[in-house]
């Protein structure tokens, strides 16, 4: 299908680290490089939306504190923001990343808007665990279905998601598969000499680790898989990212007697920069929707050890991407592991082939799915 019109395009997502914001955010502004008109609506400016980029607006959402509210109605006043927003901007349609709350936010705004006369097609990407884990607390699982139902469209980053949402959750539409994509051209980067030889100075294997540390992720699980490895080869540990699991993470190092091997940088934005020293990826998660991590380093040429929970059997090819283990067998994990890295000549070619299948989800592929699935509703 060719693309004739410049849209007018609202992206509601999280700002943060996390796969749903990185997601949204790297496709607003691969849309702005086409020539369309993207408006961000959240409460912070998105981690991946640095400097300057024409045709990208972002909308801060300001939710009022007053002494009658324990909780700030943030969902109310970012539908309200909503409202503005397409208004002001006279947008062409909404795209909502991650169900909760901004489906039902949008579904709010749409029916406002409605009253109004004007009618805005809204589209809802479910990123996974707003699905597979706080969607489905009975708290929330009304809303999210029936907000999910009132989209225009629906779509979902991996077969596995859709499979989960429909598994779990009265969905009456289908819901369409757009995987998720990474900019290869972005993390084609040759490894920056004097940050390598901080971190790996007698030119040890690097291994890395980079999410929002949560429980889901396993953190544990990392660095057991990485004490299998330092006891057979000399190697170091990168934990890119923060959050709840860190101190546990910290205490379990000194626990462990690897303090020297391993640093924890926080939160990074230059991704491509820290990937293009790394050696090997570690993602030992209880469940990946998809694995946009594991893609980014692929796409920087590091083959990954996963676990084969949820998504990742979608992404990682065992013997040529890298392996996976089963959840929580680090013993096996560290052993594929070492049969990556202790041979030059086959962890290049695990290098060679991670870079290969990460092209096949390139952003120039993914992006025309989602401009397709715009133009039907407008």
């Amino acid at each position: 299908m060719t693309i004739t019109k410049t849209m007018r395009i609202g992206i509601v997502c999280y700002p943060t680290f996390g796969g749903s914001g990185v997601l949204a955010t790297e496709l607003g502004k691969a849309l702005a490089q086409k020539g369309h008109q993207v408006h961000f609506i959240t409460y912070q400016q998105p981690v991946r939306l640095s400097g300057f980029i024409p045709n990208i607006s972002y909308h801060e959402v300001h939710v009022p504190t007053y002494p009658l509210f324990d909780y700030p109605p943030y969902e109310t006043a970012l539908a309200s923001t909503m409202v503005d927003v397409i208004k002001n901007n006279n947008l062409d349609l909404l795209h909502v990343h991650y169900a909760i709350p901004h489906a039902s936010a949008a579904y709010m705004a749409k029916q406002i808007l409605k009253k109004e006369g004007k009618n805005i097609p809204v589209i809802t990407t479910l990123h996974g665990t707003d699905i597979t884990l706080v969607g489905r607390d009975k708290t929330y699982a009304p809303v999210v279905t029936f907000s999910i139902n009132e989209s225009d469209a629906i779509t979902a980053v991996s077969n596995n998601l859709r499979d989960e949402t429909y598994k779990h959750f009265k969905i009456e539409k289908e819901i369409e598969v757009i995987v998720n994509f990474v900019d290869v051209s972005r993390f084609t980067r040759k490894p920056i000499d004097a940050f390598k030889k901080m971190i790996a100075p007698n030119g040890e294997r690097v291994l890395m680790h980079a999410s929002n540390f949560r429980k889901l992720k396993r953190i544990p699980d990392v660095l057991n898989i990485f004490k299998e490895v330092n006891d057979k080869i000399p190697s170091r540990l990168m934990l890119v990212g923060d959050g709840p699991e860190r101190p546990a993470a910290e205490d379990l190092c000194r626990e462990l007697n690897l303090c020297d091997e391993i640093r924890f940088v926080g939160k990074q934005d230059q991704m491509e920069d820290i990937l293009a020293i790394a050696d090997l990826f570690l993602l030992p998660s209880e469940y990946e929707s998809f694995g946009l991590a594991a893609l980014e380093a692929m796409a920087a040429g590091v083959p990954v050890v996963t676990t084969n929970a949820g998504g990742l059997s979608e992404i990682n090819i065992p013997g040529e991407t890298g392996y996976m283990g089963e959840v929580g067998d680090v013993k096996t994990m560290g052993q594929q592991a070492l049969k990556i890295l202790k041979d030059p000549i086959i962890l290049k070619q695990f290098k060679e082939k991670a870079a290969a299948h990460a092209r096949k989800f390139d952003i120039h592929n993914i992006v025309p799915l989602y401009e397709n699935l715009y133009e039907r509703f407008l």
